[in-house]
């Protein structure tokens, strides 16, 4: 049995490195298109394997070594970052999964809430005075939405009564959960948006204004590992998006794992879709969005889920 989940892990860690690869080819095909261009359609037929070259040329780079970095924890960032997005798709709610969660929304609020420590040790061992900056709007924008998130988490948690992803998906066999809260629902959207420090709200990778933000003394190695971690945490936001408000329901869609991919594939296209259709947002506007509409209004939604759960239930 140990060998078995140390195969599954080692098999579902290699399709999460390829869904990523090909899932920044989407990006940059869907942002193209967009803002009517072609992208990259060079490397191959139709460009398909420019992930693998994009990918090549990352690994065979030399590794920056900043001469005023703590090196040891400066290259350890990097990888602790990427295994705590490797660690969230132990909660794929396959049935082939060789493990199961019961309380698996308290591990996904545990392993989020360490992922502010990836981009903290990133910015501030760089001894940058870009990187700090950056990975300071970083924290205060994750530590922010992360409240936001945990309440509108126990929306579902009250209505199924539930820990469990697979019991929150497996409930939703006649209607989605969205159905009956969108408000709430595009708030998780938005939540996950922002704590992926995502466009509107890549204030940790401002461009514009800090060079590239947390990130800039990385390079080659470093910065794949930062990269590949950041899509790895869109991805998987994308699958719990699916997962909590459009389960399995085979009243709207067959329900399988291909129907549900194709549901997760939908929400990691709206990442993209969001990306290149609004500007950056400024920085006081977002915290706003958190504290004065997005945490009233989840408190307000969940006192009346939670006097409707207990007229039903008592």
């Amino acid at each position: 049995m140990m060998y078995l989940s140390i195969l599954s892990c080692l098999f579902t860690y290699i399709c999460i490195l390829l869904a990523v690869a090909f899932f920044t080819l989407l990006e940059r095909k869907g942002l193209s298109y967009i803002q009517i261009r072609k992208g990259p359609n060079k490397v191959g037929l139709a460009g398909l394997p420019q992930p693998i070259a994009d990918a090549a040329k990352l690994l065979t780079k030399e590794i920056a070594k900043p001469t005023m970095a703590n090196y040891s924890p400066y290259f350890i960032a990097p990888i602790f970052s990427f295994i705590l997005a490797l660690l969230l798709w132990q909660l794929y709610p396959s049935l082939y999964s060789a493990s199961y969660f019961k309380w698996g929304i308290l591990f996904f609020m545990c392993v989020s809430g360490l992922n502010v420590y990836g981009t903290l040790l990133a910015g501030w061992l760089s001894n940058s005075k870009y990187a700090l900056l950056g990975s300071l709007r970083a924290i205060a924008q994750t530590i922010s939405y992360e409240i936001s998130m945990a309440l509108i988490l126990l929306f579902p948690l009250f209505l199924v009564g539930t820990f469990s992803f697979i019991e929150i998906k497996e409930s939703q066999e006649y209607i989605w959960l969205a159905l009956i809260m969108l408000p709430v629902s595009l708030m998780w959207f938005v939540t996950c948006v922002a704590e992926t420090n995502r466009a509107p709200f890549d204030f940790a990778e401002g461009e514009s204004e800090l060079v590239s933000g947390f990130n800039i003394e990385y390079g080659a190695a470093g910065f794949a590992l930062i990269f590949l971690a950041e899509y790895a945490n869109i991805l998987v936001m994308s699958l719990f998006s699916a997962l909590l408000f459009f389960g399995g329901s085979s009243m709207f869609l067959f329900e399988s794992d291909l129907g549900f991919m194709f549901k997760v594939l939908f929400f990691a296209f709206a990442f993209i879709w969001v990306r290149g259709s609004y500007p950056r947002f400024r920085y006081d506007l977002l915290m706003g969005l958190t504290w004065k509409s997005f945490l009233p209004a989840a408190l307000s939604f969940l006192l009346m889920i939670t006097c409707i759960a207990y007229h039903i239930y008592y």
